[in-house]
């Protein structure tokens, strides 16, 4: 099976549309697809990509793994399987996190397991108001994968984050985002165009300066104030000595819009 089956990628004008493509298995990550999502995310990182928008074809975003496959397996043969595969979707989430450009994901009906990873890894979540979320893994005996145990935590808090890891309950739209766990919710009717919206703002903006604002979120979770502090003002030094910094207060002071784009470096 061709990798490229299981998940598409579009890049045009600075945008990259990574669609996961097996609606029919609710978009569950088998080896191939999660092969997939590495070789589009490299080719976000080649192709010098500002945004990134991720989504899932058919009724639901992504349901997790696919059990159907692990099943085949057992014993030995299972572990490297389950290695292989969670080597290549973390080196995934690695490589988009370590790029510039914003990840938006649009999600809507069932959000399961590493679906979970894919959502919560995204700077910009959007989810429909029919998409549920449930971390699934403990209920088949499993552990948690594609970082749902790090982004977790982070996103809604440790207390909550083992509510939801321990007992497998559902959480429905609007709770979601109660709790931090999506962006916004939208009709499901309007969640691809909004989803596109934002993508496409964030194609517009100026991409070196996201990068180092993803980049602070991150490290100053875990990092002490002073050394936070340290990094934010090397940030916003370079930031402004950029060409996107000088564009940015020049359009701010000629009562302007900015235009970042044509204040990008060449590639």
């Amino acid at each position: 099976m061709d990798r490229a089956m299981r998940v598409g990628i579009e890049i045009d004008d600075g945008l990259a549309r990574v669609t996961l493509r097996r609606g029919e298995s609710g978009n569950a990550i088998d080896l191939e697809m999660a092969g997939g999502l590495l070789d589009a995310a490299r080719a976000c990182a080649a192709e010098s990509v500002r945004a990134v928008l991720l989504t899932g074809e058919g009724k639901s975003f992504c349901v997790g793994g696919d059990l159907g496959e692990f099943s085949r397996l057992s014993g030995e043969a299972l572990e490297k399987h389950l290695i292989a595969v969670t080597g290549a979707l973390h080196e995934a989430l690695r490589t988009f996190a370590a790029g510039d450009a914003p990840v938006v994901a649009a999600v809507q009906g069932a959000v399961a397991g590493a679906g979970i990873g894919l959502a919560a890894s995204a700077d910009v979540t959007l989810a429909a108001d029919n998409a549920s979320f449930t971390t699934a893994y403990t209920g088949i005996g499993y552990s948690p994968d594609a970082g749902v145990s790090w982004f977790l935590p982070r996103l809604v808090g440790p207390k909550r984050a083992l509510d939801l890891l321990l007992t497998n309950r559902r959480v429905k739209a609007a709770e979601a985002e109660a709790i931090g766990l999506v962006s916004r919710v939208v009709a499901p009717d309007r969640l691809a165009a909004e989803a596109v919206r934002t993508a496409e703002a964030l194609r517009d903006g100026p991409t070196a300066a996201f990068g180092a604002t993803r980049r602070l979120v991150a490290t100053g979770l875990t990092a002490d104030l002073g050394t936070h502090l340290d990094r934010e003002a090397r940030a916003i030094a370079a930031a402004a000595s950029s060409a996107a910094g000088r564009e940015g207060v020049a359009a701010f002071l000629a009562k302007r819009a900015p235009d970042f784009t044509r204040a990008a470096p060449s590639t």
